[in-house]
């Protein structure tokens, strides 16, 4: 087994001070591939107070300097690529080639356009031309928490830390404990970037621990928090006694609104979102809501999916689904498919226990239910599994209060060739994205939602803004 027991604070790798041990499992195989220490109230102290310490002059230094270091921390992590990719398979079950091309490729995606957002980012900018001296300043928090998910480790890792830094903040990463190797990696590419000791730390540690710690903590003016939403509600309660900025990205349960006017592909692509990265994704389509008109077909056609979809080790290239991150993760998805059973939906593809010709490893059958009405455990909780309910709808009307029906507000989706339907329905849909006949959103885009999916905006000039303050300055005098 790999031995990563190591923390990174104040620019240095370091023991922890109470180390906890735990093993990382390997999804695929059931067996432990690394340790890892979980950190103690003092290592939390420690490495705040490092970023704190660091805050001062890192807040200070030009803002060209900061792009500087983002520049070179892209070139190392695309040299580090394979690593990462490795590293993902290995702690939460991506195939190799979805570990290396997605899941690694996110980060490189992200970076790329923080850097581009960042070359043109106004720090002091006029209110207007009717106050000619107010203006409007742009300045860091201070020294921010970034706690980040097992799913889409180096999506979420870079769609924090990067922002954080070219904002002028220092930071404390808590990495899932279920899939930290690949922010050891990461860590260790920011090592290689030479940032000023104290600007980026990490210490591995669970909810209960790090996470609770930091949320807490005195020192810590910001948590930038992605998971799940009793994770996201019991973070901003802990954080509520020390008035800092809470920033929440959080489950979702997305709608994709299919009618009798979509492209042929559209069922195809609905349910190969559904299903990928073993459904382990908060913007999903899970939901998929069908014209009555063309319903019998959709299902046919989305358990063709299923049944077509193959699921296999990690550590193998295709494109194939692999394992669910867990244990716990696979236990919960069981239940959930029976309840689906039990409730009365219709199972037309998948069901419980392990695929075919398996018999180790934490993977789940795509799983297909359809004739779910909006009332089911099915259709309100999010699986996060390979698991579809498609519902039908009869009129546009119902298509969206079926769609709104739900706690959530994420993404959502619409399959239609009639132009004004979709800019129609992009407006009267309760979430933060709407992605429409397969078309994803573009570069610099902000990912985040409303409701309980939480209120963050990540990503491009949003997620800068997002971990900077807004100071509002009159008399301000340019021509000096």
């Amino acid at each position: 087994m790999l031995d990563k027991r190591k923390f990174y604070i104040d620019g240095a790798w370091v023991d922890p001070i109470k180390p906890h041990d735990l093993e990382v499992i390997d999804p695929s195989t059931e067996e432990p591939v690394a340790v890892i220490s979980l950190g103690d109230q003092a290592d939390t102290d420690a490495a705040v107070a490092a970023a704190k310490a660091a805050f001062p002059a890192w807040s200070a230094t030009p803002a060209a300097e900061r792009l500087a270091y983002a520049e070179k921390i892209l070139e190392i992590y695309k040299r580090r690529a394979p690593d990462m990719g490795a590293a993902i398979s290995a702690e939460m079950g991506a195939p190799q080639d979805l570990a290396l091309g997605d899941q690694t490729g996110a980060g490189v995606y992200h970076i790329s356009n923080f850097i581009t957002a960042f070359r043109d980012f106004e720090f002091i900018r006029p209110l207007g031309d009717h106050a000619p001296s107010t203006m409007i300043a742009w300045e860091p928090v201070g020294v921010v928490g970034l706690i980040t998910p097992w799913n889409w480790p180096m999506n979420q890792v870079t769609l924090k830390v990067i922002p954080a830094i070219l904002a002028g903040n220092t930071c404390v990463l808590k990495p899932s404990e279920i899939a930290p190797l690949s922010s050891i990696v990461w860590t260790e590419i920011m090592d290689e970037a030479g940032l000023p000791k104290g600007v980026y730390n990490m210490v591995n540690g669970d909810g209960a621990g790090v996470g609770t710690q930091l949320s807490v903590h005195p020192d810590v003016d910001m948590i930038s928090f992605t998971g799940s939403t009793r994770a996201g509600t019991a973070i901003t309660k802990a954080a509520a006694d020390t008035q800092k900025k809470v920033v929440l990205e959080l489950g979702g349960k997305g709608a994709n609104l299919v009618f009798a006017d979509a492209d042929d592909q559209a069922v195809i692509r609905g349910a190969r979102h559904c299903f990928n990265n073993s459904g382990q994704s908060c913007n999903a389509p899970t939901r998929m809501l069908v014209e009555r008109s063309v319903y019998d077909r959709a299902v046919e056609t989305a358990a063709k999916v299923a049944d077509e979809t193959a699921v296999a080790t990690a550590h193998q290239p295709g494109r194939h689904i692999g394992p669910v991150v867990s244990k716990q993760q696979w236990d919960k998805i069981q239940d959930l498919i029976q309840q689906g059973i039990d409730e009365g939906a219709r199972l037309v593809a998948g069901g419980t226990g392990l695929p075919e010709g398996v018999n180790r490893g934490y993977f789940v059958r795509p799983t297909v239910f359809a004739d779910v009405n909006n009332d089911m455990t099915i259709a309100r909780q999010e699986i996060f599994g390979p698991v579809l309910s498609i519902i039908p709808f009869d009129t546009e009307e119902e298509a969206v209060e079926i769609a709104n029906d739900t706690v959530y507000g994420l993404t959502n989706y619409v399959q239609s060739q009639d132009g004004a339907r979709r800019n129609r329905l992009a407006r009267q849909l309760r979430a933060g994205m709407i992605e429409m006949n397969g078309e994803s959103r573009g570069a610099g885009s902000a990912f985040g939602g409303v409701k309980a999916s939480g209120r963050a905006r990540e990503g491009g000039l949003w997620g800068i803004e997002e971990f900077m303050d807004s100071k509002f300055i009159s008399g301000w005098d340019r021509n000096a």
